[in-house]
């Protein structure tokens, strides 16, 4: 079975669109908001299509909505490779 992790996470959101590149993505990112890692809306889009593409998993936009740090993208996506 694939296990999506916080380093999975890390590559994906280093690559996405308007995020500033002060945002340092080595430290203790797990329980910090998107918000806080100054994500806006369109690049936790971004960053949730890649998870798509790359992990296969479907993420519908209110599921988007209830990710609002990285270990909740986390934990969501490992849920739906478990089912």
């Amino acid at each position: 079975m694939t296990t999506f992790t916080l380093d999975d996470i890390r590559r994906i959101m280093g690559g996405c669109a308007g995020v500033p590149e002060s945002v340092d993505l080595a430290g203790d990112i797990g329980d910090l908001t998107f918000a806080e890692l100054g994500y806006d809306s369109l690049a936790v889009l971004e960053m949730a299509a890649r998870i798509q593409q790359r992990m296969g998993v479907r993420i519908p936009d209110d599921a988007i909505d209830e990710m609002k740090t990285p270990q909740a993208a986390v934990d969501y996506v490992n849920r739906r490779l478990a089912a």
